[in-house]
């Protein structure tokens, strides 16, 4: 079986509102010539013609999927919410959370984005493709049920497992966040659970300012269920296999879970405007190999990706392209321009040495 690529035009043409980067125009913000948000569809655009330039895209199974339903949406965000989001965007658009503009369409949009994981879920739990990545657009997990925020309008991920769960597909779903923000809405809509593992591997003190502290461990029956690390800024690619080889992989492992789902993002890459992380391109190709073979090992290799963040138009592609080509076992690649840079501005022994004793103090802590 192949591995199922998750994908819409449509996703691409999800719009913003008046910002300059994450400034709102106005008063001394001057606009941008061009663009506005960071979140733009150009990073995930250029990743899927970089996957028909190499080939790859021909050796991925190529899904399209319909938009997730209001019953979907309805299992993790309430009908007042989804009222609100509607009718604005039947009304031309607007914002309803923090930095979260959308235009005419938006709802729908957002909905199709949910769709995409939703479909790639299910194919995977009914054996129609190996494993899955959706290309999913506007992002997810920054989404609280009734709040969005960061980019994200729906809470992806979420719908795609309640509906998994709603079917009795799954009952046990870890979902490892290693965007280089904290997975705040994935978090809260988890937290009191015991069902959903939710790990979190970000920046710490970047965005959101006041989630993703290493003692939230979750609360009441998700006492224990909820794992936020919190990296330094500079942490590059030792100290990120680090991590996963000694904390993440060990608690998914304990928590023996049906699927694994990662929310993927790529601002740790070195190349991003919104992170201070080092990790390159071969980074997330490695941590995509390491949670393919736990996958194998615990879920007969039941494995979904989902797009996340990463806002370097450049740089992207290729972590994407790496990612992908891990996923599928392809021998199609796209070497990384930027290898040999990024290489050199690695952190020194010394720092990787703290950076490991950081992690090791977490791991004690468990």
């Amino acid at each position: 079986m192949a591995t199922g690529f998750f994908w819409d035009e449509k996703c691409f043409w999800h719009a913003g509102g008046s910002y300059a980067f994450t400034l709102p125009i106005g008063g001394h913000v001057q606009p941008l010539a061009a663009g506005g948000l960071p979140e733009s569809p150009e990073t995930k655009r250029r990743l899927k013609n970089l996957m028909d330039v190499t080939g790859l895209s021909q050796e991925l199974d190529m899904r399209a999927a319909p938009e997730a339903t209001r019953e979907m949406l309805s299992r993790v965000h309430p009908q007042s919410y989804l009222d609100a989001f509607k009718e604005m965007s039947d009304a031309g658009g607007g914002e309803l959370g923090r930095r979260t503009p959308f235009a005419s369409g938006g709802y729908e949009i957002a909905a199709l984005s949910a769709g995409l994981a939703v479909a790639a879920v299910d194919a995977v739990l009914t054996g129609a493709v190996e494993n899955a990545y959706a290309l999913s657009r506007p992002p997810g997990h920054h989404c609280l049920p009734d709040f969005p925020n960061g980019f994200c309008l729906l809470a992806n991920i979420a719908i795609a497992i309640e509906e998994a769960q709603s079917k009795g597909m799954a009952k046990r779903v870890v979902v490892l966040d290693w965007d280089v923000h904290h997975g705040n809405g994935t978090e809260a809509i988890y937290y009191d659970r015991d069902d959903v593992l939710t790990i979190s591997l970000h920046q710490e003190g970047n965005y959101p300012l006041d989630t993703g502290a290493f003692a939230d461990r979750g609360r009441g029956a998700g006492e224990g269920y909820n794992l936020n690390l919190p990296l330094p800024a500079g942490t590059g690619h030792t100290a990120y296999l680090h991590a996963m080889d000694t904390i993440i992989l060990p608690q998914i492992e304990a928590f023996n879970p049906d699927l694994i789902i990662v929310a993927c993002g790529f601002d740790a890459a070195a190349i991003d405007p919104l992170a201070r992380m080092l990790a390159t391109a071969q980074t997330f190709r490695e941590m995509t190999l390491k949670i393919k073979d736990a996958a194998h090992l615990l879920c007969d290799g039941r494995l979904v990706l989902v797009h996340e963040g990463g806002y370097s138009e450049v740089y992207v592609p290729f972590c994407g392209h790496a990612t992908l080509e891990a996923l599928s076992g392809s021998r199609i690649t796209a070497p990384d321009p930027l290898a040999e840079a990024l290489d050199v501005r690695q952190p020194g022994p010394r720092f990787d040495a703290f950076l490991k004793g950081e992690i090791d103090h977490f791991a004690q802590q468990l």
